[in-house]
C-alpha cells in the first residue's frame, strides 16, 4: 500500500501488519507446506467433517415431507412412509454410486471432474455452477434451520434469527480457517452427539410403543384443515411435491468424492467406507425418526393457521423437537433439551460440508481457470482460505436477503445437487464403458456391475431432478434458474479471459526486442533523504537519460528547491513542470507521453522515492497522490515504475533501527573526515 511523503505528494506507506495479531489468535499459526501430511483425516474425523450435513437432514427431512402432505389434510398423512421409503430407496442408489466415484477418481473433485473427463467441459461447467450454488444454500438452510430448532427450546431468539445466523456462519468460517484437521476435531462431538442421542430417542421410543405405552406428541389432538380438496393428479402432484422436499435427505452426500485428497491412505477406500457409514446412519436415523412421528402423531402445517383445535399461545415446533418431547416425557426432560441443543448443533454444523466442499472444488475450478486463481492457493492453515471467506460472505447475504426463513430457502434448496448428481452418474456410466474394452473377463464382470450401479443412479436422479424442478420452480427454484447460467457464462468468461493472457504473454521465435535507450526520472517534491536516495539508487542504474522531475504547484517552494540544488551541486538536471491547476499527476504524465512519443522504442523508467511508516493511522494523515500515479503509469506503454522506499523509524524492527544508526552514524564520519571537521 503507498502513499505520500511529509509533504504530501510522491513518497508511499506501508503499512505493519497490524491484524496479524487477531489474525494468529483466531486462526492459529502458518502450517509449513510439508505438514500437508499432518492434516490428513482419519475416518473418525472424515465423518463429522464431509458427513455432518446429510446426518443433519434427518433432524428436517420428515418434517418438509409433513409439510407438503398436511396440504391436503390428516387423510394424507399415511403416504408419508411411501414417500420415506422412496427417499431412502434413492439415498442408497446414490450413495452406492459415489462410492464408485471416490474409488475411480481419488484426486476428488467429485461431478465437476467426473463430468470434464467423460462428459465434456460445458457439462462439468454445468455441474460446477450447480454444485457451487448449493453448497452456498447447504451454509444459509443449515444454520437458519439450527437457529430454528435453538429458537423451539429458546423462543426468545426467534426476532433475531438473522443476526445470530450470521454470526453462526462468521463462527464457522473461522474455525474452518484453523485447518480441516482442527475443524474435524472441533465438530466431532456434536455429530457423534447428535447420533447418538437421536438413537437413544428412537431405542427409547421404540421400547415404550412395543411395552404398551407409546409416547404421544403434544400435537396430536389437532387437527389440520386441508387448504385444497386433492385427488387425481392433484394428489399425484402434491405427493411428489412431499417427495422432493425429502430428498434433502441426500445434500451433502457428494462431499466425500470431493474431498477424497483429504483422507488417510488409502484415500479412495476410506472414503468410500466413510460414505458407506454416513448412508447407513442416515438411513436408519430418518426411518427412526419418521416413524416416531407417525407413531407419536405429530400434528405440523406450513401455515400454522391451518391447525385446528390449538390452544391459545401455542407456538409450532419442530417435527424431531415434539418427538423427543413425547418420548422423553415432555419438553422439560434433560433429554428433551439435550436432543434439542445436539440438533442445533448439527444443523448449524451441516454447513461444514460446504465449507469443506466449496473451497475444494472452488480450487479445482481455479486450478482450471474457470475461476481466478486465488481460489486454488492455499493459505497459513494448508486450507483454501478465498473460498472460505467468499462462501461465508455470499450466505451471509443470502440469510439477510431472505431474513432467515427456512421455509423460503427450502424452496431453492437441492435443484443444484440433483443436477450434479445425475452429471456425475452418467459421466461414471461414460467412464465404464470406456474402461470396458480393455478389461479382463474379471474386471468385465466388476465394470457392467459398476456401471448399471451408476446407470440406476443417473435414471433416478433425474427423474427426481424433473421433479424438483417441475414442484419447486414457481416456489423459488426459478432463482437457481437464472443463477446456474449466471455463473455458466461467467466462468466460460474467466476461461477466455485467461487464455487471451497467455496468448498474448507467450514468446515469439524472435524474443523480446531490446529498448533503444533508458530514460530515467525521479520524482521530486523535497529534498529530502529519500529522494537523495532515490537519486543515488537512479545513477546506479545507469540509464542513458536522467533527469530530476518536479511540479511547480507553489512557487515559493519550487524556488527555494531549485536553490538548494544549485547549492548541494547535484549533478542531475532539474526539470520544473508548470501546474496552473495545481494537478501533479497530468503533467507528469504528459511528460512521459513525450518521450515515448518521439521514440517509441525507448523505455522510461520512472523512480519514485517514498518512505515507509509503521502504523495504520500514520497512513491515514497522508494522502495517496503516489499511488494515483503508479496506477495511471502501469497502463501505459513502455514506462518501468520503480519504487526506492525508506524506512522510517516506526516501521524498523529493533534490530534494524539499530543497523540504521550505526550506517547514518559512519556516513556522517566519513562526510566530516572528506570535510577536514573534527
Amino acid at each position: 500500500m503507498t502513499g505520500t511523503g511529509p509533504d504530501g505528494r510522491f513518497s508511499g506507506v506501508v503499512t505493519n501488519a497490524v491484524f496479524s495479531l487477531p489474525k494468529r489468535f483466531l486462526v492459529g499459526r502458518p502450517l509449513r507446506s510439508e505438514q500437508m501430511g499432518e492434516t490428513l483425516l482419519p475416518k473418525k474425523l472424515a465423518l463429522p467433517v464431509f458427513c455432518s450435513d446429510p446426518l443433519s437432514s434427518v433432524a428436517y427431512a420428515t418434517e418438509e415431507i409433513l409439510l407438503m402432505l398436511s396440504l391436503g389434510g390428516l387423510a394424507l398423512l399415511h403416504l408419508t412412509w411411501w414417500v420415506a421409503a422412496a427417499v431412502i430407496v434413492l439415498l442408497v442408489v446414490v450413495v452406492a454410486s459415489y462410492r464408485q466415484t471416490c474409488h475411480a477418481y481419488p484426486n476428488g473433485g467429485g461431478a465437476y471432474t467426473v463430468s470434464r473427463e467423460n462428459l465434456g467441459v460445458n457439462a462439468s461447467l454445468i455441474a460446477a455452477s450447480a454444485l457451487l450454488i448449493d453448497y452456498v444454500l447447504t451454509v444459509a438452510v443449515s444454520v437458519v434451520a439450527g437457529v430454528a430448532n435453538i429458537a423451539s427450546a429458546f423462543p426468545v431468539l426467534a426476532p433475531h434469527a438473522v443476526e445470530v445466523s450470521i454470526g453462526l456462519v462468521v463462527l464457522l468460517a473461522v474455525v474452518n480457517l484453523r485447518g480441516v484437521k482442527e475443524s474435524g476435531s472441533a465438530f466431532a462431538i456434536p455429530t457423534y452427539g447428535f447420533v447418538a442421542s437421536v438413537a437413544v430417542m428412537i431405542i427409547v421410543g421404540a421400547i415404550r410403543a412395543l411395552t404398551g405405552h407409546t409416547p404421544v406428541a403434544e400435537s396430536a389432538s389437532f387437527g389440520i384443515h386441508a387448504t385444497q380438496s386433492v385427488s387425481g393428479l392433484l394428489l399425484v402432484a402434491l405427493v411428489l411435491r412431499a417427495f422432493a422436499q425429502g430428498c434433502t435427505a441426500l445434500t451433502g452426500v457428494e462431499a466425500v468424492s470431493n474431498g477424497v485428497p483429504n483422507f488417510k491412505p488409502p484415500k479412495s477406500k476410506n472414503a468410500a467406507t466413510t460414505l458407506a457409514i454416513m448412508g447407513g446412519l442416515a438411513i436408519t436415523m430418518f426411518a427412526g425418526v419418521t416413524a416416531l412421528a407417525l407413531a407419536t402423531h405429530v400434528r405440523v402445517a406450513a401455515d400454522p393457521a391451518n391447525l385446528t383445535g390449538v390452544p391459545a399461545g401455542y407456538e409450532q415446533k419442530t417435527v424431531i423437537a415434539q418427538v423427543s418431547a413425547a418420548v422423553f416425557g415432555g419438553s422439560s426432560s434433560p433429554l428433551f433439551y439435550l436432543v434439542q441443543a445436539f440438533t442445533a448443533a448439527i444443523l448449524v454444523l451441516a454447513a461444514n460440508t460446504a465449507f469443506n466442499g466449496f473451497p475444494i472444488l472452488a480450487s479445482i475450478l481455479g486450478e482450471d481457470g474457470f475461476l481466478p486463481r486465488q481460489f486454488s492457493r492455499r493459505g497459513d492453515r494448508l486450507v483454501f482460505s478465498n473460498g472460505i471467506v467468499i462462501l461465508t460472505l455470499l450466505a451471509a447475504l443470502l440469510i439477510w436477503a431472505f431474513d432467515a426463513s427456512t421455509t423460503r430457502l427450502i424452496q431453492l434448496y437441492i435443484l443444484g445437487v440433483f443436477v450434479s448428481f445425475t452429471l456425475s452418474q452418467w459421466g461414471m456410466v461414460r467412464h465404464w464403458s470406456r474402461l470396458l474394452p480393455t478389461a479382463d473377463a474379471a474386471g468385465r464382470r466388476s465394470i457392467h456391475r459398476s456401471r448399471m450401479i451408476n446407470g440406476v443412479g443417473g435414471t433416478l436422479t433425474a427423474l427426481v431432478l424433473v421433479v424438483v424442478l417441475i414442484t419447486k420452480f414457481t416456489h423459488g427454484a426459478y432463482i437457481v434458474c437464472i443463477a446456474m447460467p449466471i455463473l455458466f457464462v461467467l466462468m466460460k468468461a474467466i476461461r477466455r479471459h485467461y487464455d487471451r493472457v497467455a496468448a498474448e504473454l507467450r514468446p515469439g521465435d524472435e524474443g523480446v526486442t531490446l529498448p533503444s535507450r533508458i530514460h530515467g526520472i525521479v520524482l521530486v517534491s523535497k529534498l529530502h533523504t529519500p529522494t537523495l536516495r532515490a537519486l543515488a539508487f537512479a545513477r546506479a542504474t545507469r540509464p542513458s537519460t536522467l533527469t530530476a522531475l518536479t511540479v511547480r504547484t507553489t512557487p515559493a517552494e519550487t524556488e527555494a528547491l531549485q536553490q538548494e540544488w544549485s547549492e548541494r551541486g547535484i549533478p542531475v538536471p532539474l526539470t520544473i513542470l508548470d501546474s496552473p491547476y495545481r494537478d501533479i499527476t497530468g503533467p507528469i504524465l504528459d511528460y512521459v507521453a513525450r518521450i515515448r512519443r518521439k521514440s517509441p522504442r525507448d523505455v522510461v523508467c520512472v523512480f519514485i522515492p517514498e518512505y515507509v511508516v509503521g502504523s495504520w493511522w500514520e497512513h491515514i494523515l497522508h494522502n495517496q497522490s503516489a499511488f494515483r500515479l503508479k496506477a495511471r503509469l502501469l497502463f501505459r506503454p513502455g514506462v518501468m515504475v520503480t519504487s526506492v522506499p525508506w524506512q522510517l523509524g516506526s516501521a524498523l524492527e529493533p534490530d534494524s533501527a539499530e543497523l540504521t544508526r550505526r550506517e547514518d552514524a559512519t556516513l556522517a564520519a566519513r562526510h566530516r573526515v572528506r570535510s577536514g571537521v573534527g
